[in-house]
């Protein structure tokens, strides 16, 4: 008996240890963002690739050509609905409605980081419209890195592709921000909001 509870003891001591190991990198990968901020240089090579060249799904399944968002500038957005930057749906909803005449948000939701996402589609778009009102643009779910990443992230991430930028999304909620030809200018972590300046100054508002 002894024997057993020992055994027990020894075993719910590991959980509880790699819990903690498992909390401290979740917490040190959040807080190792900061405001994170890539920023094109003013001499880089030119990219293969543009944004216009690919095609994505809707969260309906339906093919969209990113071609027909030229002319805007876009905001392509990793998202989650279980994680501590979810709230920012509500900024990006904001900014949406009063820049998308030249501006355009893209939500390409991902469970990449501490699988934080919903496991369906239609979960996601349940969740978006229910709690935030999401009206701009939201898509399937994709992997962002990782063996299995998604085309267009293999572009965003991949300086032989875009040009300059190597930097994949490091949590949930990063941006990149493209410009009127479908050329990759900016990364920003996930603690950067639509109101902050350095964000404001790369989209021209």
């Amino acid at each position: 008996m002894k024997k057993h509870v020992s055994l027990t003891l020894a075993a719910a001591a590991l959980i509880v240890l790699s819990s903690g190991f498992i909390f401290r990198d979740l917490v040190k990968d959040i807080l190792s963002d900061k405001n994170e901020v890539a920023v094109a240089p003013a001499e880089h090579a030119a990219p293969t690739k543009t944004l216009y060249d690919f095609t994505v799904k809707s969260l309906d399944g339906k093919p969209v050509a990113l071609s027909g968002f030229k002319g805007k500038k876009v905001i392509v957005l990793n998202t989650a609905s279980k994680c501590g930057f979810t709230p920012q749906y509500a900024d990006w909803e904001k900014f949406y409605k009063e820049h998308g005449d030249k501006i355009v948000v893209l939500g390409f939701p991902a469970g990449n980081f501490a699988n934080q996402e919903l496991d369906s589609n239609e979960e996601i778009a349940s969740f978006c419209k229910k709690n935030y009102g999401v009206s701009f643009p939201m898509f399937e779910k994709i992997s962002v890195k990782g063996d299995d990443q998604a085309p267009l992230y293999k572009w965003l991430t991949t300086k032989d592709m875009n040009g300059w930028n190597d930097k994949a999304p490091t949590w949930n909620f990063c941006k990149y921000v493209i410009n009127e030809k479908g050329e990759l200018t900016h990364f920003f972590g996930s603690k950067v909001k639509p109101e902050d300046d350095e964000f404001k100054k790369a989209v021209g508002i």
